[in-house]
C-alpha cells in the first residue's frame, strides 16, 4: 500500500510519542510495543485497542508539526512515476468541519484529492485526532481509487477497531531524533503497515510558499511492502504542516512541495463539506462492512 501525502520486523516501542511527560496517551501504544517486541508486528499491534481516555479533546489538533484547523487547504505539487516515467502530481489535502466517531474516538475529517496530469487518480477521507499528549493519531482511510475517469473501487478502506485494524501515530507531539521507530497504522485485512521513525529535527526546508526552520523529517515506510516501494521523507513545518516530501529509495519516487497554504471561506468550506459528506455516503455503499463500524460524519456545532 504506498505511502501518499495525504500522511519491519523491527521491534515496536513509541515511548517518546508521550515526550518526557508521559500522559495518559502512552497506555495502549506501550502494550503494543512489549507484545510487537515478542510477536509478529502485525498481530501484535492488531491485538490493541486504542485508549479512548487518552482522547479527552481529540478534535482539538494544534500538533506543532501538523495543526488541522477547519478550512485549511494545502496543495502540493510535484512529480511521481505511477509507471509511466515521471508525471505531475497535484495532492490537495483539505480540513473539514466534519467529524467522525471511529473506534470510540470523535475524529477530525479530512478530505484528501490526487491529481495525475490533470485527471484524478484517488479521493479519501481520512480521520484524525489529537491524544492528550500531542500525538496526531490516524484513526482509518477510505480511499476511492479512480481510472480513467471511472470509479475502480475502494480496495485500500480500513477504520481502527474492525478487522483487527488499529491507528497509530502520524506526527508525534514531542519527536525525538534517535527514538525507536513507531507504527502509522496497521490493517492486517489489506496488508498495511506503516512505520515512522523521526529522521531530523530542526532541518530547514523551502518551497514555493517559502522556507521554514525547525522543520521535523519524518522517514517512513511499510515494511510490508514490495522492497522497490522505497521510503518516503515527509517535512513538517512548525504552524503549516507537510511543505515537502522527497524519496529514498523506490521506484515511484514521488517529490511534493507545498505550492498554496489556503484558508477557505465560507462558501468554499460549505462546498467541501458537501462533496466530503457525499463520499462518506459512498462509503457506507460501497464498503458496508467496514463502515457500518462508524458514525456518519456530522458538521460540527
Amino acid at each position: 500500500m504506498a505511502r501518499r501525502v495525504r500522511l519491519g520486523a523491527t521491534a515496536i516501542t513509541v515511548l517518546v510519542l508521550a515526550g518526557c511527560g508521559g500522559g495518559s496517551g502512552t497506555g495502549s501504544a506501550t502494550s503494543a510495543a512489549s507484545a510487537a517486541s515478542t510477536a509478529p508486528a502485525v498481530e501484535a499491534a492488531s491485538s490493541v485497542p486504542v485508549d479512548t481516555a487518552a482522547f479527552s479533546d481529540p478534535l482539538r489538533i494544534d500538533n506543532t508539526w501538523f495543526p488541522m484547523t477547519p478550512g485549511t487547504q494545502l496543495v502540493l505539487e510535484g512529480e511521481a512515476n505511477r509507471g509511466r516515467g515521471e508525471l505531475a502530481h497535484r495532492v490537495v489535502i483539505t480540513v473539514t468541519d466534519l467529524s467522525k466517531v471511529v473506534d470510540g474516538v470523535r475524529a477530525r475529517v479530512v478530505w484528501e484529492r490526487d491529481v495525475n496530469e490533470g485527471t484524478l487518480q484517488e479521493t479519501e477521507l481520512a480521520f484524525f485526532a489529537q491524544d492528550d499528549a500531542g500525538n496526531l493519531w490516524n484513526l482509518g482511510e477510505y480511499p476511492e481509487e479512480w481510472e480513467s475517469r471511472r470509479f475502480a473501487g475502494a480496495p485500500s478502506t480500513w477504520v481502527s477497531g474492525h478487522g483487527g485494524a488499529l491507528g497509530g501515530v502520524h506526527v508525534p507531539g514531542l519527536p525525538v531524533t534517535g527514538s525507536p521507530t513507531y507504527v502509522q497504522g496497521v490493517a492486517p485485512a489489506i496488508e498495511f503497515l506503516d512505520h515512522g521513525r523521526i529522521d531530523q529535527l530542526e532541518a530547514q526546508a523551502c518551497a514555493p510558499v517559502g522556507c521554514f526552520d525547525d522543520v521535523l523529517v519524518v522517514d517512513e515506510w511499510d515494511p510490508l511492502a514490495q522492497p522497490d516501494d522505497g521510503h518516503q521523507l515527509k517535512h513538517y513545518a512548525p504552524g503549516v504542516g507537510p511543505v515537502r516530501v522527497t524519496p529514498k529509495g523506490g521506484v515511484e519516487q514521488e517529490t511534493l512541495v507545498l505550492a498554496e497554504q489556503n484558508r477557505l471561506d465560507a462558501a468554499e468550506l460549505d462546498e467541501v463539506r458537501e462533496g466530503a459528506l457525499r463520499l462518506d455516503q459512498r462509503a457506507y455503499q460501497f464498503k458496508p462492512a467496514i463502515w457500518s463500524a462508524t458514525s456518519p460524519a456530522v458538521r460540527d456545532n
